[in-house]
């Protein structure tokens, strides 16, 4: 397809689903706290659900792809460059389907927090980052990128035969679309797990429930965020379907013209997850010695949960400790 036919379809599909009474799927909201152009550290989200005890052990997510449905990446950070397996444009903006480059930043913060290896790590820095583009600059798409993005990551496969073990989204938006929950119910079938952002509407009150879309899909891994002192941010979504809590306040990760950059969000802790399932993946297929289901790979990361002393609403299972799998699992 052409870059025009791909403009139209974009459109086209854009105004189907706004005469369905659709809006648009956004970014979740996040703050930038500050910019940086040098940096020589592992970011405490890294340290927290304590990754570097587990490259200690020989364990840094070497085959683990993980599809990031985001704003794209900056493909030439070389923190990332390495890791970068693949990707596809989904939105109106570049000019074709090859043409992932993140005009955002938001995507590029949120793969480093996976798999960076370079002046900072990711959670799994030897894992790979499969980069579709579905928000564009704005932070902005409709649920049918979304939708195929999803199918998409479910489909793909690389050189080598490798596929996507994990889907990573940090985007949300009020409308509850079946075809994006049948996208991701199709996804799960195939053995993948869905990790989403549980929203930053939060008001700090455990008696409210916030409502967002796809973090209150059953079948998704739904992120809430905390602070460097385990502390639950303010702005962190509460519902039923919170299913743990990963750092995500002042999280330090890569951003575009390889520079670095410190956000705030629950889409700042959806990666950190996302990285941390990389690496129980890993943990637990050489543990059992075969291929783990969804349920199972889920069943992994409920067992390396410690509470934080809120309620499942607001933390879920709790907050995962990587050195816990080898006391539980």
């Amino acid at each position: 397809m052409n870059e025009k036919d791909h403009f139209e379809e974009y459109e086209q599909k854009e105004q189907e689903y706004k005469e369905m009474g659709s809006p648009q799927v956004k970014l979740v909201p996040f703050k930038v706290e500050s910019l940086q152009t040098e940096t020589n550290e592992i970011p405490f989200g890294v340290s927290l659900h304590q990754a570097p005890e587990i490259w200690a052990d020989g364990e840094k997510g070497d085959g683990i792809v993980i599809a990031v449905l985001d704003t794209g990446i900056d493909v030439d950070h070389p923190d990332l460059k390495p890791n970068i397996i693949g990707g596809r444009n989904f939105t109106a903006e570049g000019w074709g389907h090859d043409q992932f480059d993140d005009k955002n930043g938001h995507g590029t913060h949120v793969a480093g927090t996976i798999s960076a290896n370079g002046k900072i790590k990711g959670v799994a820095p030897e894992s790979k980052i499969l980069a579709l583009k579905v928000l564009d600059r704005h932070g902005s798409g409709n649920y049918y990128s979304i939708i195929e993005g999803i199918r998409y990551a479910t489909n793909w496969k690389g050189a080598n035969g490798e596929r996507v073990r994990i889907i990573s989204m940090s985007l949300g938006g009020t409308y509850n679309d079946p075809q994006m929950e049948k996208a991701i119910l199709d996804a799960c079938s195939k053995g993948i797990i869905v990790v989403v952002a549980s929203g930053n509407e939060g008001d700090g009150n455990p008696e409210t429930l916030e409502r967002s879309y796809p973090a209150l899909y059953n079948e998704c891994v739904t992120v809430g965020a905390c602070d460097e002192n385990k502390k639950i941010a303010y702005f962190s979504n509460e519902h039923l379907q919170v299913d743990v809590t990963g750092a995500g306040v002042d999280v330090l990760s890569t951003y575009p013209k390889s520079t670095y950059a410190r956000l705030s969000g629950t889409s700042m802790a959806t990666p950190h997850i996302s990285g941390i399932l990389a690496l129980l993946i890993k943990l637990g297929e050489t543990k059992f010695r075969r291929e783990l289901t969804e349920s199972e790979i889920f069943g992994l990361l409920t067992q390396v949960c410690c509470s934080l002393g809120y309620k499942a609403s607001t933390e879920g299972n709790g907050f995962p400790e990587l050195t816990r799998f080898f006391e539980n699992c």
